[in-house]
């Protein structure tokens, strides 16, 4: 699935089963509880903390439900998430092409 189409796929959802999408300063507040949650699950995994009774090893959905509202907030505020992530790589490229290769701490 490309970006393109899983924007198309998240608009499909939202007019079939949705009703229609929440605003968006409430999907920026639902993105920004995903990311809370996917950033536990990291801590967990990967961080001095330990997953407490109940909890699961969600990396993936939780990755899924970060990416969801994402689309969702860029199919109501008519971005283009393919052509914006091209633009960053672009960006990025002209400003970073040897910032990290001649970091000493990335070489360590």
């Amino acid at each position: 699935m490309t970006i393109k189409e899983a924007q198309e796929a998240v608009d499909r959802w939202i007019k079939e089963y949705g009703v229609r999408y929440f605003s968006e300063l409430t999907n920026m507040a639902v993105l920004t509880e995903e990311v809370g949650e996917l950033a536990r699950v990291i801590a967990r995994k990967y961080g001095d903390q330990s997953f407490k009774e109940g909890e699961k090893d969600n990396l993936g959905e939780e990755m899924a439900d970060v990416l969801w509202v994402l689309l969702c907030l860029a199919n109501q505020t008519g971005v283009d998430l393919t052509t914006e992530l091209e633009k960053s790589i672009e960006k990025k490229t002209q400003r970073d092409a040897l910032r990290h290769i001649h970091n000493k701490k990335l070489l360590a």
